[in-house]
């Protein structure tokens, strides 16, 4: 059905797809009465009355509210989902994940089964204490009542009173044996259960260890590394589930451990179980404690490049808030920024309430309860930071180097009041920036951290230098996100950006593989003989590729990461006209063709020609594919291939010539001016033309030279064509071209 096919493509964090979700749900009403309609005989009766029912339900249920019937039809794929994988791991032993989760899942499932054969074996104790208890009472009462009755012997005559004197006296000896025996058997058992308790308390512990310290520290972690582009961190519904089930046991044994408390101060009898269920009780506390403040976490991360006065949104989940009952008195959730010294008082607890380093407007929410889905989570959709406040930077810091974070906090008690918990959560590190023009380093000062952070690490340390492989695996992570490519980096690809990071010319990964790149390195200090950092210059490949050329590098057309003298080295063993595409060493984000002719001042003689970069501004002109169509001189992209089996897919189709309301459709083409051996044809009549250099590299007899400059106006004495002229002509042409026609042909005829 629409409404399965569609549910994906429905934001459920974003207010305005609510028409989408009536949409949907007005046809899933539609069908159900459309299926009733279609039931027919007595069979088919029956069924009407019910599909119109569902319908009717449905209406009334999700009508105010369309996207809760979204989310809850999302939680139910999901589960369906899970549970179906969760069948197959256990059907097909070798079809697991490599990390053997479903083994570490089983594990996990199997503890619990034990903890509740435990928890229900005190619950068992605990009766037949409390119904020994019972019974032991009555008796004591009764040893009271012989008590009482051989106290009033006294008024009765003496041959009576020997009588009834001696059976009450061996009543009272064999109840009192009876007592005694049966309070050493009381404290027995009161012992055994306390220490019963102590064994499940530890196991509790255990378990809650493995899924708090080691499940959701791994999956804040993988949120981490989704900042940089990694796989998504996944759903939270079998950590939740997980972390509920703890509650439940921990409550449970929580209010057994009170029952004996209440029975012990009901019949005190002197021993060590009563320090001992004190000792139960803070420990029952602190594993309820822990798991409450832990399983308090940001579900949907702030930005963490951060620009003030941009709205933002951010949610934060309370994952055992169902099942403590939290939201039959919804807390409130209040978001603050903080810095990093902040953030360090406040995990040493040192005293800093009302402490921000800037102000959010629409910080606080109310924590809501989805019943379809029993998660507790509130939903900061409109927040923006008005203002901030920066601390002194140390040394070389810029601002884009200093981190702030997002405060999450709240309070709310469980139990009737018996518990109340005041809990904080941290966001990722935060980098807060005021124009457009810092991203780029607030970027690289997010992904050094979320790449080389440790956990549990005090807020935000992280190492100053690391090994260029761990680099490399940041960096392929990041550049295959943003372009949105299964082709990551080479290993010649990376052996590129390390020549470039190292100022090294070995060609050898191994000489790499030990040495380490230091932050500096990677984004404080400018490169070799340039005005920008290694990142800088690689952010700007990542920003080209991903605005305008991740169809090309996808199909492998881009090999993008040489220099020039690896591109004339290739191109010399081809035929003329041979091409290949690489990123400009000297300009970010630019990307140039180099591509092998022959000289056209000296006979015999062959040359590699480098075309003037392209960069984002120019493919917003006229695309890749539409440019090197252009240029009849471009034959063969690098190894072999024409070009137009890589190319024609993506050239933009021919203007019609049809003339309507004064207006010409123009052309604008991409041009060379130096003539080559393949033949250039003449620019047709009501084409615009952009003039764009190249810079030769000679070679003749295979000795690899540069060819002397050429006597050429508008090439530099490099052989290079200047952009920013090219750049005005072509606007001065496209200006041209918006004229009526009238315009243009009188302007030209004066």
């Amino acid at each position: 059905m629409e409404f399965v096919v569609c549910r994906d493509a429905i934001d459920l964090e974003n207010q305005q797809e609510e028409f989408k979700a009536k949409r949907l749900l007005d046809g899933l009403i539609q069908e159900l009465q459309k299926k009733a309609e279609h039931q027919m005989g007595e069979d088919g009766f029956l069924l009407k009355i019910k599909l119109g029912h569902y319908a009717t339900q449905l209406k009334s249920s999700y009508d105010p509210c369309p996207l809760e019937l979204v989310r809850c039809v999302k939680h139910i794929l999901y589960t369906e989902q899970r549970l179906v994988q969760e069948a197959s791991n256990a059907s097909s032993p070798g079809s697991g994940p490599v990390d053997g989760t479903p083994q570490k899942y089983q594990q996990i499932n199997q503890t619990f089964e034990e903890l509740r054969v435990m928890t229900q074996d005190t619950e068992n104790d605990l009766r037949k204490l409390q119904h020994s208890q019972e019974y032991f009472i009555i008796q004591y009462q009764e040893s009271l009542r012989i008590q009482a009755q051989l106290s009033s012997l006294a008024s009765i005559p003496p041959a009576e009173r020997v009588q009834r004197e001696s059976g009450l006296q061996s009543r009272k000896s064999t109840l009192e044996v009876w007592l005694t025996r049966e309070a050493n058997t009381l404290q027995k058992y009161r012992q055994e259960l306390a220490e019963k308790h102590q064994r499940t308390l530890a196991l509790l512990r255990k378990q809650q260890t493995v899924i708090i310290d080691d499940e959701l520290i791994q999956w804040k972690r993988r949120q981490q590394l989704a900042g940089n582009g990694g796989p998504s961190e996944g759903g939270l519904d079998i950590l939740q589930a997980w972390c509920e089930k703890l509650a439940d046991m921990i409550w449970q044994n929580r209010q057994q451990i009170r029952r004996v408390e209440h029975l012990t101060q009901q019949l005190p009898i002197p021993g060590p179980t009563e320090e001992l269920l004190t000792e139960l009780n803070g420990i029952v506390t602190d594993i309820i404690s822990a798991l409450v403040t832990s399983t308090f976490i940001i579900e949907k991360q702030p930005p963490q490049v951060l620009k003030t006065q941009t709205k933002f949104s951010a949610t934060v989940r309370l994952l055992v808030g169902g099942k403590l009952n939290v939201h039959m008195n919804p807390p409130q959730v209040k978001a603050t920024i903080i810095s990093e010294q902040q953030a360090k008082a406040l995990l040493k607890n040192e005293n800093t309430r009302n402490d921000s380093s800037g102000e959010i407007l629409n910080n606080n929410c109310v924590m809501e309860y989805h019943q379809t889905t029993g998660t507790l989570s509130a939903h900061f959709r409109t927040m923006s930071l008005k203002r901030i406040k920066r601390s002194d930077r140390r040394g070389a810091e810029s601002v884009t180097e200093e981190k702030f974070t997002v405060l999450f906090e709240s309070q709310f008690s469980v139990g009737g009041n018996e518990l109340v918990f005041h809990v904080k959560t941290l966001s990722l590190p935060v980098v807060v920036i005021v124009h457009g023009s810092q991203d780029n380093n607030a970027t690289a000062t997010v992904l050094w951290d979320n790449a080389f952070s440790e956990p549990g690490r005090v807020p935000f340390v992280v190492p100053d230098k690391v090994l260029w492989p761990q680099l490399c695996e940041a960096l392929n992570m990041k550049y295959k996100s943003e372009v949105q490519s299964d082709r990551g980096l080479s290993e010649d690809n990376l052996v590129f950006l390390a020549q470039k990071a190292f100022s090294s010319s070995s060609n050898n990964p191994e000489d790499y593989c030990n040495m380490t790149i230091s932050w500096s390195q990677f984004n404080r200090e400018s490169l070799p003989g340039r005005n920008f950092t290694f990142w800088q210059w690689f952010d700007g490949v990542i920003e080209l590729m991903k605005k305008h050329l991740k169809s090309h590098w996808n199909d492998g057309a881009i090999l993008g990461f040489l220099n020039k003298q690896q591109a004339q080295d290739m191109l010399m063993s081809k035929p003329n006209g041979t091409f290949l595409l690489r990123f400009s060493d000297s300009e970010i984000g630019g990307i140039t063709i180099a591509w092998v002719a022959e000289n056209p001042n000296k006979a015999g003689e062959r040359m590699v020609w480098n075309l003037m970069p392209f960069t984002t501004k120019d493919f917003s002109i006229r695309s890749l594919a539409d440019r090197i169509s252009d240029l009849n001189h471009l034959l063969f992209l690098y190894p072999n291939q024409p070009k137009e089996e890589v190319f024609s897919r993506y050239c933009t189709p021919p203007n019609s010539k049809a003339v309507g309301d004064g207006y010409v459709k123009p052309e604008i083409k991409q041009v060379v001016k130096v003539e080559f051996s393949s033949p250039n044809p003449e620019p047709s009549p009501g084409n615009s033309f952009m003039e764009h250099a190249a810079s030769p590299t000679v070679n003749q007899h295979h000795n690899f030279t540069i060819y002397p400059s050429m006597n050429d106006p508008m090439l530099d004495t490099e052989g290079e064509f200047d952009l920013e002229e090219t750049m005005d002509m072509a606007r001065q042409v496209e200006e041209f071209l918006r004229q009526p026609m009238e315009t243009q042909w009188s302007g030209q005829q004066s």
